[in-house]
């Protein structure tokens, strides 16, 4: 039975607070308005706590033991001792060990009231809080705002809910390294953890269902990062089905007619979207939707928006935080630009980085578009050359040949996230690619690369 609670009436709820959720409050807030931000678990979300943070921090030092083993054929002799605990220390002092204080306090102080608790709608511009059997009524005269993220995706294998498997949310508080892991997924998160983890003296299996990793990148990026992976001594298994999953002080992985067994079983498998008990039904959308839609204006409803991965136009945290900003405009009723998906750019940090923009070749040959490509190696430019061992990787260019534009284009290369931004740009803009062919390429970078691809357009 549910306690007697409070009702509070208030400008905007922000149901979520994730990157987006909080940069929309503390804005909305500094706006004037009365806002409170619902969390049931830590403030900040996913992001700085289980996400980009915590494994950006473990892939860092994984470069830099990679680079220290490339010395010897370029600079000498040179040794290192892989020590794992001086990972879990930053990711500890970067995230509070877990606490959330230094995301909630200022937040507070910009005038954001926090209210702890699992939060549902209940009919338009309405939100019910329950926590500790307290319920509380928030009711919001100019709407509400979603921002409810998602969890990771629980995979129907036999055994697995029954053993004690790794998510990326285990994975951030690992105080020591496996002899042996087994990582289910590859995906953005699974190849960035078996890498990092294969680097302080794993011994990683990878395995991908799909008939390539990195599914959703071109094919030669997908190649090209696989012959790496493998050639480090990561097992990368691809087409394969995990069929049961046993643990007795040990994992037992079955993949056909073999067994596999490794200390620790990662599964990172991709991601669900929190949709499925935040009262969507009560607002008149379907809580089984895969997504929320939404709108130009980040409209999900009547006084209601919704930003992040929930809305299924990037699961990233830049996406997040550009929604956040329409929906604060829109909310405070700005007439600033609409939402523009055409060049959002995603990274996978890799060692090389796996960066791209807009659509595939596939993608844009699906959607109708007449296309040419123009496909660079990275290793065999001056650049590539000149930086030695451990460069690998391409640049690949898809254009509508109709108007003349790129519509998207990839890049595996050492620091493939920086060199991606001139093709972010390129794909925003629309610039001619008659005028890309003309610009100045400095030389010898890795973004000279993108002259070579777009000389082979054809």
């Amino acid at each position: 039975m549910t306690a007697a609670g409070s009702t509070r009436d208030c400008d905007v709820v922000v149901l979520g607070i994730g990157p987006g959720g909080e940069y929309a409050a503390r804005k909305l807030a500094l706006a004037g308005l009365d806002v409170v931000a619902v969390e049931e678990a830590l403030v900040g979300g996913e992001c700085p706590f289980w996400g980009c943070t915590p494994s950006k921090l473990m892939v860092r030092p994984g470069d830099l033991l990679a680079e220290v083993h490339r010395a010897d054929r370029l600079a000498g002799d040179a040794t290192v001792r892989p020590d794992w605990s001086l990972v879990a220390a930053r990711i500890r002092e970067a995230n509070h060990d877990w606490t959330d204080h230094h995301h909630a306090e200022p937040l507070e102080r910009d005038g954001v009231t926090i209210v702890r608790g699992h939060g549902r709608l209940d009919g338009p511009g309405v939100v019910r809080v329950e926590q500790d059997g307290i319920s509380t009524v928030l009711r919001a005269s100019r709407g509400v705002l979603l921002n409810t993220g998602t969890a990771p995706l629980r995979l129907s294998i036999d055994g697995l809910d029954a053993t004690p498997y790794w998510t990326n949310r285990e994975a951030m508080k690992v105080t020591e390294v496996p002899d042996r892991l087994v990582v289910v997924g590859a995906g953005p998160n699974g190849l960035e953890l078996a890498q990092a983890f294969a680097r302080y003296g794993a011994r990683v299996t990878l395995l991908a269902a799909a008939d390539r990793i990195a599914e959703k990148e071109e094919p030669e990026a997908s190649a090209a990062l696989a012959a790496v992976l493998r050639d480090e001594g990561i097992d990368v298994r691809v087409g394969v089905e995990v069929e049961r999953v046993d643990h007795d002080g040990g994992f037992r992985v079955a993949v056909g007619d073999e067994t596999l067994v490794a200390e620790a079983l990662l599964v990172a498998a991709g991601r669900s979207n929190n949709l499925g008990d935040i009262g969507l039904e009560t607002v008149g959308l379907d809580p089984q939707a895969p997504d929320v839609e939404v709108d130009e204006r980040l409209r999900a409803g009547d006084r209601l928006w919704a930003i992040g991965d929930i809305t299924g136009k990037g699961a990233f945290t830049h996406v997040s935080r550009y929604q956040a900003a329409g929906a604060v405009s829109d909310i405070l009723g700005h007439d600033g630009p609409p939402a523009d998906y055409r060049a959002v750019s995603r990274v996978t940090f890799t060692d090389p980085e796996l960066a791209a923009v807009g659509m595939t070749e596939a993608e844009a040959r699906g959607a109708g578009l007449r296309v040419r490509v123009g496909l660079a190696h990275v290793e065999k430019s001056a650049r590539g050359w000149l930086h030695g061992p451990g460069t690998t990787g391409i640049v690949k260019v898809v254009e509508d040949a109709d108007r003349g534009v790129l519509v998207g284009a990839s890049v595996l290369s050492p620091y493939g996230g920086e060199v991606i931004g001139l093709l972010v740009t390129a794909v925003h803009g629309e610039v001619p690619v008659s005028r890309l062919r003309t610009m100045h390429y400095a030389y010898p970078t890795f973004h000279r690369s993108v002259e070579a691809a777009l000389k082979r357009l054809e």
